[in-house]
């Protein structure tokens, strides 16, 4: 064989092989689907009766589905950034919704500032991935801070959508938003469906990053109306018809994403990942009717109770997920850019959560506690608090008082029984755990009020969680 031909052969060779590596290591899309203020129990696949929904009911066939699964704020910003980062709100000093509420004049702690942007000098998903030849799109609420913080600031093509603010003035048009119109009558959730579709459609000749990040569920409670209608005719006990409503839509908007999926060939190299940023509400501000129900969970949004942070989620990752089984690890929204970077082949950086690809494949994970600290009054009636979990225990400490709450999930999902008293010395464990992790990332402590009045301390509080009696 003479040099020419070797060298032919060779670099055929090297084409073939190539070739083969691309086949079996496929450049995976991402869909990112994320639900605001859906609560853990408002779906099928979650032991719902009542709410219609069949896409993702036949989703959770198709994918794992966690048991376990946390949002790493009893509300939405914070949770939103540890998505985006990888990392504790915390640790990124954004522990409130954006820009947060005043002061209560007589609460026992005053409000404690908080960061009003994501932090510039944390990575976000699309920065980390950031020349890896991937399209990116965030599509529906941001949340994360307004002009010079907006999506197309931190690493995303586009934004379609996403500003400030933490939900919409209505859902149906006219309305206008970044890069998005609607006439009159049009339904926001259904547009954002479509623009979804259209971005995952755009050009298949590169993988995408697409951030679907609904507004539904989120207040103020308005649906399609003769889907209201259709569940004013129902049972649905204490939970208001028009947020099933709303939790229909999302199905609806699930469904049509997977159906555009198949559709264009792309399901197969599509990891596609469900998830809510926050617990159910229950009560909101002065609203005294319920909106939702989150049983067997206690209480729900902006409570560090498991109704506040709970959250549906389900993956799936063809050929690596097994479709219809569960997961009862502990897992966190700090989670997600990890598990992504390492889908993509990125260096995540400096972050708190773990990737999932151990317990997608049927591994288990090392035992690690997840740590919550959201140091506001809730408009939800959720106290200044922190919290731990670790293995089955979960303790909460709370910020007015210092007491301590301890809970045996696996036996007492509504924490209804505090162990505090009968298993002192693993409450002092965790509660030394939880302390020392506050102290490593530098967590912001609320300070005393001195205009507190014991008497007009709780006159804001709707939905208020009375402490339950150590036994």
């Amino acid at each position: 064989m003479d040099r020419r031909t070797f060298l032919q052969t060779l670099t055929a060779g090297a084409l073939a092989g190539s070739a083969r590596l691309a086949a079996a290591e496929p450049r995976w899309n991402v869909l990112f689907v994320l639900m605001d203020d859906l609560g853990w129990h408002d779906l099928g696949p979650y032991g719902n009766t009542f709410i219609d929904t069949p896409n993702l009911n036949r989703f959770a066939r198709e994918s794992v589905r966690f048991t376990n699964a946390y949002a790493a704020c009893p509300v939405c910003s914070p949770t939103r950034a540890s998505i985006m980062t990888g990392q504790y709100p915390a640790r990124l000093h954004l522990t409130d919704w954006i820009p947060g509420r005043k002061q209560w004049p007589y609460s026992k702690l005053l409000k404690l500032p908080f960061n009003q942007f994501l932090p510039e000098e944390n990575k976000t998903i699309p920065e980390a991935i950031a020349g890896h030849g991937y399209r990116t799109a965030a599509i529906g609420k941001w949340h994360l801070g307004g002009e010079g913080h907006l999506p197309t600031d931190r690493g995303f093509d586009i934004n379609i959508g996403g500003t400030a603010a933490g939900h919409p003035p209505t859902y149906f048009g006219p309305l206008e938003l970044p890069n998005l119109k609607l006439e009159p009558g049009e339904f926001l959730t259904q547009r954002l469906t479509y623009e979804g579709i259209r971005f995952m459609h755009a050009d298949k000749a590169k993988p995408f990053f697409l951030y679907e990040a609904h507004f539904t569920v989120h207040m103020p409670l308005q649906g399609q109306q003769q889907v209201i209608e259709k569940y004013r005719k129902r049972n649905t006990g204490d939970v208001d018809p028009i947020y099933c409503s709303m939790v229909e839509s999302a199905d609806d908007s699930m469904g049509q994403l997977l159906k555009a999926l198949d559709e264009s060939k792309q399901a197969d190299n599509t990891i596609v990942i469900f998830f809510s940023d926050n617990g159910g509400v229950r009560y909101q501000g002065g609203r005294v009717p319920p909106v939702t129900n989150n049983s067997p969970l206690r209480a729900g949004k902006g409570h560090a109770y498991e109704g506040g942070i709970r959250e549906p989620l389900m993956i799936r990752w063809p050929g690596v997920t097994h479709g219809g089984t569960t997961i009862d690890t502990p897992v966190c929204s700090v989670d997600f850019l990890p598990t992504i970077c390492e889908a993509v082949g990125a260096a995540p950086g400096t972050v708190d959560g773990k990737p999932l690809q151990g317990l997608l494949h049927g591994q288990k994970m090392a035992e690690r506690p997840l740590f919550w600290h959201y140091p506001h009054y809730s408009d939800q009636g959720g106290m200044p608090a922190g919290a731990v979990r670790l293995g089955e225990w979960k303790l909460i400490e709370f910020y007015e008082d210092g007491r301590l709450e301890l809970y045996h999930l696996p036996d007492d999902p509504g924490e209804k029984r505090n162990l505090v008293r009968r298993e002192a010395a693993r409450a002092k464990k965790l509660h030394t755990l939880l302390a020392d992790w506050r102290h490593s990332v530098n967590a912001a402590m609320p300070q005393p009020n001195p205009n507190y009045d014991p008497a007009r301390a709780s006159e804001h509080l709707t939905g208020y969680e009375p402490a339950t009696p150590p036994v």
